[in-house]
């Protein structure tokens, strides 16, 4: 193999398939990445078995040719080169790949392309096409539900649900639910469902910053795997085998106090609460209090801790309804006001041990579900 490129597409490259690298793995070829020629261009790929990112950068390619390299020490000296162009050669007989840009010339110890993973790509053509932007943002607005814990899998996974012309997202930890739905530019002649590992999705949302045409989904024939196509990219997931909650059960169907706030007051209120909340268990109260003929609604939002003190902070709202006082995880609501998108939030409540539910005003396509924490007298 004997290629040249760019030292900036090919540090974008890396930075690009460098989170798919497995970190700790049993085999040592995981903890490399790919370089292979691949129709007059450079292939980058890197997986960890769960996710794998394929990545295609302009080269000059004199000889064909593969190997992996370690992505740490590779990665780290091709930030480190000067930005101008990078010869690559492969020494077959030693496996190592020998790098020279400008006056710097380093020579890395690889492992044979063979026993690297295949990552797949695409064949042919089909797939569902989704807008960048609007897949960017359904990601933001459910992946921090998706539990971390990896006792129940399922819930490490975020629901795709598609049917006629429209994909929902779901995820839930068992203390939130995130729903959001997304219009397609065309129908699904069969409606599916497929579980994909939140991680894969947050990759997705990185990458695919730049991303102008539609991101192509695109599930294999045996339905374990799904591929994002970008236009220089694919990132290929595991999909995650079971049946998920029926998110619907769990959304509240009516409610007794609707409160409108501002969102980014609401947002501030709350990380004033978190200094304070965070010593008990983050609980913070939501004291929602309907206007009189005299006054206006309000909502206080305040926290104690035994140890430092207390907050209150004192908002306007909009509320119909009955006064309640109920109290949330304040990381929980800090992380769904920081994706709301609208310049308004509704909170809907029925019982302070009851669940409340929040959504943007002005767009019906996102719900968020969060349960109350028990408030001690």
């Amino acid at each position: 193999m004997k290629v040249s490129c760019l030292q900036e597409n090919l540090a974008k490259g890396l930075s690009i398939i460098g989170r798919a690298v497995s970190p700790r793995s049993t085999l040592p070829v995981l903890g490399n990445v790919l370089l292979a020629t691949d129709a007059g261009r450079l292939k980058l790929s890197a997986t960890n078995l769960e996710i794998g990112i394929n990545c295609w950068i302009g080269a000059k390619v004199e000889d064909e040719g593969a190997i992996t390299v370690p992505a740490r020490t590779f990665i780290d000296l091709v930030n480190a080169l000067p930005p101008e162009r990078v010869d690559m050669e492969l020494i077959v007989r030693t496996q190592t790949l020998n790098l020279r840009a400008g006056r710097s010339e380093a020579n890395i110890k690889g492992i044979d392309a063979q026993e690297f993973p295949i990552v797949p790509v695409p064949e042919g053509e089909g797939g569902i096409p989704v807008e960048p932007d609007v897949l960017r943002t359904a990601i933001s607005q459910v992946t921090f539900a998706a539990a971390t814990d990896e006792s129940r899998p399922i819930l490490t996974g975020v629901l795709a649900k598609f049917e006629d012309a429209q994909l929902t997202l779901a995820a839930a930890d068992g203390f939130r639910l995130s729903v959001r739905t997304v219009s397609l530019p065309q129908s699904v002649s069969d409606p599916f469902n497929i579980i994909i590992p939140a991680r894969a999705l947050v990759e997705l949302g990185r990458i695919s910053g730049e991303q102008k045409e539609p991101i192509v989904i695109i599930i294999t024939p045996t339905r374990n795997q799904v591929l994002f196509q970008l236009t220089d990219v694919v990132l290929v997931s595991q999909l995650i085998d079971g049946n998920f909650p029926d998110y619907r059960q769990i959304i509240p169907r009516d409610y007794t106090t609707h409160t409108v706030v501002d969102t980014a007051a609401f947002l501030k209120a709350c990380k004033t609460a978190l200094i304070f909340a965070r010593d008990a268990a983050h609980i913070t109260r939501l004291h929602i209090k309907p206007g009189t003929e005299l006054a206006p609604g309000s909502m206080l939002v305040s926290a104690t801790s035994a140890e430092t003190g207390d907050d209150v902070s004192e908002l306007d709202a909009s509320i119909e309804g009955d006064e309640i006082e109920i109290a949330f995880n304040v990381k929980y609501l800090i992380d769904v006001l920081s994706v709301v998108g609208t310049p308004q939030v509704a909170l809907d409540t029925t019982t302070p041990s009851s669940p409340g539910v929040i959504r943007p005003v002005g767009d019906l396509n996102f719900t968020h579900v969060i349960m109350p924490m028990h408030l001690g007298r």
